[in-house]
């Protein structure tokens, strides 16, 4: 476990918690081993009990409302989908001392990709693409709005805001040049469709040099789709982005909103979590590098061999 939370309203557990939890309400898991996940996660502290399934306990307020949507909405997207996603097994309710919903849920094999360095990027860019098309198609009827489910110009002020805190961190004209440039791209004038909205290292699993799982659905919900391209940034080396966009078949409208979300994100998790999570404050950092470096290789659609 780390030594000091990350979030101020931030509930602190421990394997005994998970085991109390456990023998309170799911008898039959009662006496599994309960071992914490090292994670870089920032919204729930795993732990792997047994062999094949992980309980997951929400670390603040927000986090636990995903409780409930996860439950709900996975089962129904999961057979749309090309790779694996997480399956609920149990849902469990506040007590303990613990204040929250919580999950037990199957296991995922797999581990997370080092930032930029997959095996093979081309084969990876593809399987993302796959995920991506899929989780878009899916009948939005009915589905809540993501977390990041608001056009992009309402993040505005934050952004802005998180430029100028980072000043000196990082380049605080080039970022501001970046951003107003994803600004000026047309906003979405299509139907809202499903995201992940979260496709950064931690949460999605390879197997094999390829993609075998994608995890975390606490963002889950309709929105733009260029929130889910943040994956060419977050995951993907720059000469593997065209590939990814050309299995998208995204316009360039769609791909400078993407690039903004980006931004955006990594900006605010930089902020965030630089003193508090250095996983995510290095990977949001390599993220901001790759957007202000840009490339031209990411409109290609294809690889240097």
């Amino acid at each position: 476990m780390r030594a000091r939370t990350m979030h101020a309203d931030e509930v602190r557990t421990d394997p005994a918690l998970v085991r109390r939890l456990l023998g309170a309400q799911f008898t039959r898991w009662a006496e599994l081993p309960v071992v914490a996940v090292d994670s870089v996660g920032t919204s729930n502290a795993m732990y792997r009990l047994g062999t094949d399934m992980v309980v997951r306990l929400p670390r603040t307020p927000g986090a636990a409302r995903d409780v409930e949507r996860e439950h709900r909405w996975l089962p129904r997207l999961a057979p749309a989908l090309p790779v694996a996603v997480p399956t609920p097994l149990g849902r469990g309710t506040p007590a303990g001392g613990y204040p929250w919903p919580w999950s037990v849920y199957r296991w995922l094999e797999g581990e997370n990709p080092a930032i930029g360095r997959v095996p093979d990027p081309a084969s990876f860019a593809r399987d993302l693409a796959a995920f991506v098309t899929a989780l878009h198609r899916i009948d939005p009827a009915d589905g809540p709005s993501s977390y990041r489910g608001e056009a992009l110009a309402t993040r505005d002020a934050a952004t802005r805001a998180a430029i100028e805190a980072l000043r000196g961190t990082v380049d605080a004209d080039a970022a501001t040049l970046a951003w107003d440039a994803a600004l000026r791209a047309p906003a979405r004038s299509g139907p809202a469709v499903w995201l992940h909205a979260d496709l950064q290292p931690g949460n999605v699993l390879i197997a094999g040099g390829r993609l075998s799982a994608v995890i975390d659905f606490g963002c889950l919900g309709l929105g733009d789709p260029a929130v889910d391209l943040i994956a060419a940034w977050y995951l993907l080396p720059a000469h593997a982005r065209g590939v990814f966009r050309a299995a998208l078949g995204t316009d360039d409208a769609t791909w400078s909103r993407g690039r903004g979300w980006a931004l955006s994100i990594a900006l605010m998790e930089l902020r965030y979590y630089r003193d508090t999570n250095p996983a995510m404050a290095a990977t949001a950092r390599h993220v901001i590098r790759e957007v202000l470096t840009g490339h031209p290789r990411e409109r290609s659609g294809t690889m240097d061999r």
